[in-house]
């Protein structure tokens, strides 16, 4: 997990970075994807077209993964703090 500082500067975790190919100096772009940000590395193009078919169906799929999970960890209704809510209640 990165943190933003004061200065909105990121710090891109090494594992990633490795994964796609993203070294110091690079140019990266942040793009807007619904709810979501994308980082997209300058060498890959906003397109991805670095990337071959293959690979980019399969961070699709992944990132889609990724979607479903947190869709089934959203809870049904909003949950009050346990200390305050009634005994039997949760």
């Amino acid at each position: 997990m990165s943190k933003v500082t004061s200065r909105f500067q990121v710090t891109l975790p090494k594992a990633p970075a490795e994964c796609y190919g993203i070294r110091s100096g690079d140019d990266i772009q942040f793009e807007a994807a619904g709810e979501v940000m994308c980082v997209v590395s300058a060498s890959a193009g906003a397109s991805g077209e670095g990337l071959d078919i293959e690979a980019r169906l399969h961070l699709f799929d992944a990132a889609t993964e990724r979607q479903r999970k947190r869709a089934r960890r959203r809870p049904g209704r909003p949950r009050k703090h346990a200390w305050l809510d009634p005994p039997g209640v949760l």
